[in-house]
């Protein structure tokens, strides 16, 4: 069983999947038809990164008391903007986001954020959804969602086809290499998808999972299979380690790793079934984990994004994301839906020089609900008077 896109509660029973296209610099009007050698019209090319504008976060803007010479951190016309924020500046960086096959989960949010701080993207899409993918690429239904900040639009430099629950070709059954929904798709495999990438482009510095499956989610623990837990921990952990095993040996020092990860890892989340809370918890325990191997023997970072729910294709599928979301609404320290690009903002802070000491995390963006010990819309709490906003 394949991993799928991570999103919204991240359980997915559809399988993951990543295509082989590349993006040339040619104009919109003159895309091709020909989905195998898609490409996708790029507004900057690689050659011109240093003319896109990095993500600023501001600064106190209380001048600071002292006598001593400020280093300024850029020149220039940019001086005085220097002194007021600071950059999230991933120019000249390179990323890897594994599990996007629409424009509205946690992976697409991250590809547009590490965008508009100046990475150039590669992206990983399960084989089957991989023609669908393109052709929304190709006919513009993407572009409204691929607007950056500085009003460009977000660029793909390659698509590629993947499957990372099968590491090598040995590993494919016979079943899955005579599908039609891999019909014509190649070097799909992780160890393969690895080898394409260095083939292409040498090294990359961002590695980014967004994937998960759990075939029997909807399924209690005590109902599910072996086969159906096994699955869900094959898709949706062991796929983590796979990635960046055979995408280390190509990842520049100082590099970070992300995954995605949920708060049924520690919390009972009824519904969310079919081994795919304890999935959760192996990915956060392996982020510690590899957080050690990857950081002495590498120089690379692995933190996973703790993320709440998000009504994506995906998550609407399962049949009570609308209830999880007003769950977090009305009972999380800050009342509000919780956004795909603030999620997307956090993978690029953590992937950014900013966080240079930061590894081996969970890294909640939830809105605080994770920090919660009760649901205070409880009726039990009627007479409290706790804080809220009806709006």
């Amino acid at each position: 069983m394949a991993a799928v896109g991570a999103s919204g509660l991240q359980m997915a029973t559809t399988r993951p999947c990543i295509s082989s296209s590349r993006i040339c610099k040619a104009s919109p009007a003159g895309l091709g038809t020909n989905l195998k050698s898609f490409q996708v019209s790029k507004l900057t090319s690689s050659s011109q990164i240093s003319s896109i504008q990095p993500l600023f976060l501001s600064s106190p803007s209380t001048p600071l008391k002292s006598n001593k010479v400020v280093t300024k951190a850029m020149s220039g016309t940019s001086e005085e903007k220097a002194n007021s924020v600071l950059p999230i500046d991933l120019r000249g960086k390179r990323a890897f986001i594994a599990g996007i096959a629409d424009d509205n989960g946690y992976g697409w949010a991250i590809a547009k954020s590490l965008a508009a701080a100046g990475a150039e993207i590669l992206v990983g899409t399960w084989v089957p959804a991989l023609n669908i993918f393109e052709t929304s690429l190709q006919r513009g239904k993407f572009d409204e969602s691929r607007v950056l900040p500085d009003g460009s639009l977000m660029e793909i430099t390659k698509v590629y086809a993947m499957d990372a629950v099968y590491d090598s070709p040995e590993d494919v059954p016979e079943d899955v290499k005579t599908n039609k929904r891999y019909a014509g798709a190649s070097n799909w495999t992780v160890q393969e998808l690895a080898e394409s990438v260095k083939q292409d482009f040498g090294t990359i510095d961002i590695l980014v999972h967004s994937l998960a499956n759990g075939p029997e989610v909807s399924k209690p623990l005590l109902e599910a299979s072996r086969n159906g837990y096994l699955a869900a921990i094959s898709a949706s952990s062991y796929s983590f380690v796979s990635l960046l095993k055979h995408f280390i040996p190509i990842m520049n020092p100082g590099g970070a790793s992300i995954s995605l990860t949920y708060i049924a890892s520690e919390r009972i989340i009824p519904g969310y079934g079919g081994g795919m809370s304890s999935a959760k918890a192996a990915l956060e325990s392996d982020t510690r984990v590899l957080a050690f191997e990857a950081g002495r023997r590498h120089k690379i970072r692995v933190n996973t994004i703790s993320a709440g729910p998000l009504r994506s294709r995906a998550a609407k599928a399962i049949g009570f994301i609308d209830t999880m979301i007003e769950y977090s609404v009305a009972n999380a320290p800050l009342q509000k839906e919780l956004l795909a690009d603030e999620v997307g903002n956090a993978a690029a802070f953590l992937a950014s020089p900013l966080a240079s000491a930061v590894t081996g995390t969970v890294f909640y963006v939830d809105n605080g609900l994770h920090a919660m010990g009760v649901g205070v819309d409880s009726p039990a709490f009627k007479d409290l008077n706790i804080p809220k906003d009806d709006h």
